[in-house]
């Protein structure tokens, strides 16, 4: 048998999450049955997609949900040899038993000098994120302009990256200096600070005066009600997440967008990257070639030890990652 190290909801999160809704658990796992696999996690995935997922599919008592890179190192499962590193979403657990139908393996030719990390990240389902809000969604064209919010993380990062790659003006707002600086790194043509700036609505127009063709939104709340103001006639929005309204225990007020969005003609669409889920692995090979040659760059904001689950889940709800937010066990 196997200990395996779990953290649980004890209590339904009340506005911003505290120590006290976790608990930290430990199981004894049995031996894997036919078709079974035993699992040990070897970086897990803190999100913002936890917040608002964990009031409407988990009850109090229930492991924290989240995706994970793991290692079989046990197999009733001729799929799965044991050294088979896959990703699987076992939740908040360093030890895990799986049939094998929620796991995927990692791409057999993933090279050496990259972390296996990047799996949750740049090459994970950020990544996808980011690929198919821009491809199948916005349907990005060389020589628009785009605008994305919490553009030092996971997803904004590499939306930012690939929006250049197809010849785009691209434009991010980020809650810190250094993320401003990081967002110039990558070269986005502007990036400004909107926790800084006197006025959000001037610091956009002043960023692309002649406005914007497409917005890709992960924040909501007043920002995406100032942005709808400065979209093109006919721009088109992919909403990705709202992370200004997750902890949220009343929602927020704002000016009205409707009415923008007819004068303007907008289209805004929200999506998973699950629905394009046939082809997540030719896009895979995508970012991931588009890494190796340089034009997406990967950064990553570890934290060490299992026992930090809820550390950094909350430092990431806080904006204190700067990309992907990561626990290796």
């Amino acid at each position: 048998m196997v200990q395996a190290k779990t953290w649980i909801l004890t209590k339904h999160f009340d506005g911003f999450p505290k120590e006290s809704d976790f608990q930290l658990k430990v199981e004894e796992l049995p031996e894997p049955k036919d078709g079974q696999v035993l699992l040990e996690a070897l970086f897990l995935s803190v999100d913002p997609y936890m917040r608002p997922f964990s009031r409407v599919r988990m009850k109090e008592g229930d492991v924290m949900i989240g995706s994970q890179v793991a290692k079989v190192i046990q197999s009733k499962n001729k799929a799965f040899p044991v050294g088979t590193h896959v990703v699987g979403r076992g939740g908040w657990r360093t030890h895990t038993i799986s049939d094998g139908s929620d796991l995927v393996p990692i791409m057999a030719d993933w090279p050496k000098d990259v972390s296996l990390s990047l799996a949750l990240g740049t090459v994970g389902m950020p990544g996808l994120t980011a690929l198919y809000g821009i491809e199948e969604v916005l349907a990005l064209k060389s020589g628009e302009t785009l605008l994305v919010n919490a553009a030092a993380g996971a997803v904004g990062s590499v939306v930012g990256q690939i929006a250049k790659i197809k010849g785009c003006k691209v434009v991010g707002s980020a809650g810190s200096d250094a993320k401003v600086a990081f967002l110039k790194e990558l070269g986005f043509d502007q990036a400004f600070n909107y926790k800084t700036v006197p006025s959000l609505d001037e610091a956009l127009r002043k960023a692309a005066p002649e406005g914007y063709d497409c917005f890709f939104e992960n924040v909501g709340g007043a920002f995406s009600s100032v942005a709808l103001s400065q979209m093109k006639d006919f721009g088109r929005i992919a909403v990705c997440g709202s992370i200004s309204t997750y902890n949220d225990i009343e929602s927020q007020t704002g000016p009205y967008p409707q009415m923008t969005m007819i004068f303007k003609q907008l289209k805004m669409e929200g999506f998973m990257q699950s629905r394009w889920q046939a082809k997540h692995p030719e896009s895979l090979k995508r970012l991931m070639g588009w890494l190796k040659e340089g034009k997406v760059q990967s950064r990553e904001h570890v934290t060490k030890g299992f026992e930090n689950m809820p550390a950094a889940f909350m430092g990431m709800l806080r904006g204190e990652n700067t990309g992907k937010a990561i626990v290796a066990v």
